[in-house]
């Protein structure tokens, strides 16, 4: 694997963001071409960004090393920001649904893209055993600290879900997962691999207002975006049953609201 030029990388980059917040969406573009030279990677997401500007083919997902770096720069002051700041209560919301529901409790819990740990620190009274994946090392090893887990694996989610061998999961969460993927058959395909029959899967994602046969596309904030349609269809076709799909505000961003979903749904095996 070829070094990458950093010094190159970062003037390639500031010039590209510069450019974007100018306006002058077809020189950023260029700009960011740039970036994906020097670094074909893509640590710093420059597909997502192009997508967002609406340019280009929208990736089937995040690039890993962009969530992976995004995430290990951001593990310390995660919580803080995502909680405080832009006010993320969908953990809090996953318990509420499933006591509401009378779901639970369960045996063993699968928590991908567990981050700090948030969503395995409000399930923990409800769970046996929690199996947490998360493909940042910084934030696995804060949620290791917590000893909120049994197990702990850094790994990227659909990665981990094709190759697990492990006992299968009564409940499985993905809360601030979707916004990094596009296509969602990997993840659910992945899901209903390693679920027994009858077991939860709760997951949160971003939505796509206008249902205009698109699946999904890159919002202005380089997360991703899903129609109501596509993730019920996907649910249907992987074998789930849709038990609830709640409207609920995900985060605050720029002092607006995120509109998303809340999902639960039942695998029939």
């Amino acid at each position: 694997m070829k070094k990458i030029d950093e010094e190159a990388l970062a003037e390639a980059y500031d010039r590209a963001l510069a450019l974007e917040k100018s306006g002058d969406v077809d020189a950023a573009v260029a700009a960011y071409h740039e970036v994906l030279e020097i670094d074909p990677e893509d640590h710093g997401g420059a597909a997502v960004r192009i997508a967002a500007l609406g340019r280009g083919e929208t990736p089937p997902k995040a690039p890993d090393a962009y969530v992976e770096t995004l995430f290990d720069q951001h593990a310390e002051s995660f919580e803080d920001i995502l909680v405080e700041q832009l006010g993320y209560a969908v953990p809090v919301m996953v318990r509420q649904r499933l006591q509401d529901l009378k779901l639970g409790p369960f045996k063993r819990m699968l928590d991908l893209g567990c981050g700090t740990g948030l969503t395995g620190g409000t399930m923990r009274d409800m769970v046996d055993d929690i199996t947490g994946i998360d493909i940042s090392e910084n934030m696995v090893e804060i949620a290791h600290e917590k000893d909120l887990y049994e197990t702990l694996y850094v790994a990227e989610v659909e990665d981990f879900l094709e190759d697990n061998d492990d006992e299968a999961f009564d409940l499985i969460t993905a809360t601030d997962v979707l916004p990094y993927l596009g296509a969602l058959e990997p993840l659910f395909f992945g899901v209903a691999e390693n679920m027994v029959p009858g077991g939860i899967f709760l997951f949160s994602s971003e939505t796509l207002a206008a249902d205009d046969g698109r699946s999904y596309i890159v919002g202005p904030h380089q997360r991703f975006l899903h129609s109501e349609t596509y993730i019920r269809s996907r649910l249907t076709e992987t074998g789930f049953e849709l038990l609830e799909i709640t409207e609920i505000n995900v985060r605050m961003q720029d002092g607006q609201p995120s509109p998303g979903h809340l999902v639960i749904a039942k695998y029939k095996g």
